[in-house]
């Protein structure tokens, strides 16, 4: 590495006067940054837990910053990975990237920015990721076959999205996990899985960063798939254009079920039997009253959409079991990526980065991941003026025939748990939506209410 003198900041004394000179700024910044996740609510007070020094002289920071918020404010509070710069001077070009000018503490006169904004700090990020080794609070590892180009150009991607990625060249894509859990990252995990396996169907890590001690993972550098359009942008085109998507649909189907045979025979699987069903449902059931309070318009569905929980309860009763694996676990058209010729690749295996990290890593029925693309061809359909449910019906149908030539199994077989899972999916919706975008509010509640009228 370029960087020789690269190495961990100073700890105990160091650190805390390295904390004075930032808190105020990020006190005020963090919370302004799309990928925060306490939202409406105040930053009272910041603890820095590790700190590395990427250039000399505190030009390029790694720090992994806690930040407290009322009412839990004796708790730990949530752990963020920040890239921060410092310089006397910045180029206007950086200017949308600045934090804050430092008034106090050791880096007193210099600004403190974004350094994911800057290509030659992001430069020496991709450095570092060449050599696999341990420096200060980080440890950096290569896949068995990762390449990293030499003169790769970085830029930033700007898309709303709970992490934050980088794109080097048209070769590679990094993704930097914002809100860190301690535990091996589902996004690293599954793809070194199905590599393992020969799964072609998703990119294979290049290279990832983690916590010197192993615990946690932080980065993941990826191949960038430059050429390949997102299904979700893809199923939108079509719809405007009125064109079919049956046949990229099924192709989507045998995709899914390509990386989920090659899951289950990666890692463990296990049984689905009474109590694994009494607690599934019983969680779902919770969410639907919980989410009814907080939507009302829900309320008249409570019934019919309870039902599709109580069937599955009862069909446990009887003796059903089902298989759980590891899967996707938050799949939908905007995790797809379809290439020129016409073969479908599975991105961001993260999971639901709102939930804790060991419920993302836990087996699950496939019918989980089959449901949360069937509501996005739903979500599509919805979304095109005029609506035309009768896109949404033959894509879905496309994509369990799909699931079905790849995996011998139609999931329509199974239309109790497919059905449950749909349903408890839409609810979640309903609740992101009622929050976060209610003019969106009526495509779920839509869904709801046909659903609650499924026998």
């Amino acid at each position: 590495m370029s960087e020789a003198a690269a190495r961990p900041a100073p700890s105990g004394e160091g650190n805390f006067e390295l904390l004075a000179s930032l808190e105020p700024l990020l006190r005020e910044w963090l919370p302004r940054q799309r990928w925060f996740a306490g939202k409406g609510r105040p930053v009272s007070g910041l603890t820095l837990d590790a700190v590395t020094e990427l250039r000399p002289q505190a030009a390029l920071l790694h720090l992994l910053l806690r930040a407290h918020q009322p009412p839990a404010d004796e708790g730990p509070g949530d752990c963020y990975q920040l890239l921060i710069g410092v310089s006397d001077t910045l180029p206007p070009h950086l200017a949308p990237a600045v934090i804050g000018h430092i008034t106090r503490g050791p880096l007193t006169g210099r600004t403190a920015y974004e350094a994911l904004l800057d290509p030659r700090q992001t430069g020496v990020l991709l450095e570092r990721l060449r050599t696999p080794g341990t420096l200060g609070a980080l440890r950096f590892d290569r896949g068995p076959s990762g390449e990293i180009p030499q003169g790769l150009i970085s830029r930033p991607l700007t898309v709303e999205q709970s992490n934050s990625s980088v794109v080097y060249g048209d070769a590679l894509i990094l993704k930097l996990f914002r809100r860190v859990l301690p535990g091996t990252n589902p996004d690293l995990e599954l793809p070194l899985a199905l590599a393992r396996e020969g799964c072609d169907r998703v990119p294979v890590p290049v290279a990832w960063y983690e916590t010197a001690d192993g615990e946690t993972t932080l980065g993941l550098l990826q191949p960038y798939l430059k050429d390949a359009a997102d299904g979700w942008d893809l199923a939108l085109r079509h719809l405007a254009d009125k064109e079919e998507f049956t046949t990229a649909a099924r192709e989507l189907g045998r995709a899914t079920a390509e990386v989920h045979t090659a899951l289950a025979r990666a890692l463990p699987t296990v049984t689905y039997s009474r109590p694994q069903t009494e607690q599934l449902t019983a969680t779902m059931t919770t969410r639907l009253e919980t989410t009814a309070q907080q939507v009302p318009a829900l309320l008249p569905h409570v019934p019919g959409l309870r039902s599709a929980f109580d069937a599955l309860a009862a069909l446990a009763d009887e003796g059903a079991t089902w298989q759980a694996q590891r899967i996707h676990g938050d799949l939908h058209l905007g995790q797809c990526l379809r290439d020129p010729s016409g073969s479908w690749r599975l991105i961001d295996f993260e999971g639901e980065p709102s939930r804790p990290l060991a419920e993302r890593r836990l087996p699950h029925p496939v019918h989980r991941d089959i449901a949360g693309m069937l509501r996005s061809f739903d979500y599509a359909a919805r979304t095109h003026r005029p609506w035309d449910p009768a896109w949404s019906d033959v894509c879905r149908a496309a994509y369990c025939a799909g699931y079905a030539d790849a995996s011998g199994w139609d999931p329509r077989t199974d239309p109790v748990l497919l059905r449950a899972y749909e349903t408890d999916k839409a609810i979640y919706e309903a609740l992101y939506e009622a929050r976060h975008r209610p003019d969106w509010l009526p495509v779920p509640l839509a869904a709801l209410a046909r659903l609650a009228e499924t026998p």
